[in-house]
């Protein structure tokens, strides 16, 4: 067997370890990566507790460049098995793994605490890579076309929150006026979208009969405000499911963007055969 075929094989297994999530080696790389992530999570918030890094500074590092070797190499590696690598390298999710390794290695030519600081704040966008994943991705892109498709919507109900925000807040300013904290109409307005989210800090609150009667109005509007955006989302994720259902979703990773004559899954490689 030549270099080339050698090469070619290697290549074949790295993409079904990598891609298919649905061969035990699959699997198992999935659950490795995902366990590193958050280990790698965990690591970066125990450094900004000043005992612990104090105490453990130099296994923090050591274990911190462990981590960047993986994933420096899991990169490389994707680079390497798929055909298209330049296509990989400049999307959402490669951009996310370079960005993931970028931080270790501009600490070695970058000097200055505020700077340092921020590149190790960076190695927190490593979460990110858990959406990297055929299942993970199916069900964000789910939510992605839930939220194209209400976003007709929504902004028209966002556009009435703001028109009864700026209704409320004037009506709040004329009731309670300057003396009780309402010193302006935008500070009023400020006031109903605490209220109305509610948040509720207490650094303004009415002191007149009417005022409170309107704002307990504006806590009651919140609670229905709150559940309207809910309610459309989550009819339009119904309707992709139900549609899904009806297409004859891949029974790996659910997806349904696929030719109807094709035999294999295009994103995770599991056979469309059988259902």
């Amino acid at each position: 067997m030549g270099f080339s075929s050698m090469y070619s094989e290697f290549r074949k297994k790295v993409y079904i370890v990598i891609y298919h999530t649905n061969t035990r080696a699959g699997r198992l790389f999935d659950l490795i990566l995902l366990g590193v992530i958050l280990m790698c999570v965990l690591l970066v918030m125990m450094e900004t507790v000043a005992e612990f890094d104090q105490k453990y500074h130099s296994y923090l590092i050591t274990l911190e460049w462990i981590i960047t070797v993986f994933f420096t190499i899991e990169y490389l590696l994707r680079i390497l098995c798929i055909n298209r690598p330049i296509r990989y390298i400049f999307s959402f999710y490669g951009i996310i793994d370079l960005l993931a390794i970028l931080p270790m290695y501009l600490s070695l030519f970058i000097t200055g605490y505020n700077i340092l600081t921020v590149i190790r704040a960076l190695r927190l966008l490593r979460l990110f890579k858990i959406l990297n994943n055929p299942h993970f991705t199916n069900h964000s892109n789910k939510l992605r076309r839930a939220l194209i498709a209400s976003r007709g919507k929504i902004v028209v109900f966002i556009y009435f929150v703001l028109i009864s925000t700026i209704i409320i807040g004037s009506i709040m300013y004329l009731v309670e006026g300057k003396e009780n904290g309402f010193t302006s109409v935008p500070m009023s307005i400020y006031w109903t979208i605490v209220t109305l989210t509610t948040v509720g800090y207490g650094d303004i609150s009415p002191q007149t009969p009417l005022g409170q009667i309107i704002a307990s109005f504006v806590m009651i509007m919140g609670y229905g405000i709150i559940a309207v955006p809910t309610g459309i989302v989550s009819a339009e994720i119904s309707k992709i499911s139900y549609n899904k259902e009806m297409q004859n979703p891949c029974i790996n990773c659910d997806n349904t963007n696929y030719p109807s004559n094709a035999k294999f899954c295009p994103q995770c490689g599991h056979s469309l055969e059988n259902i």
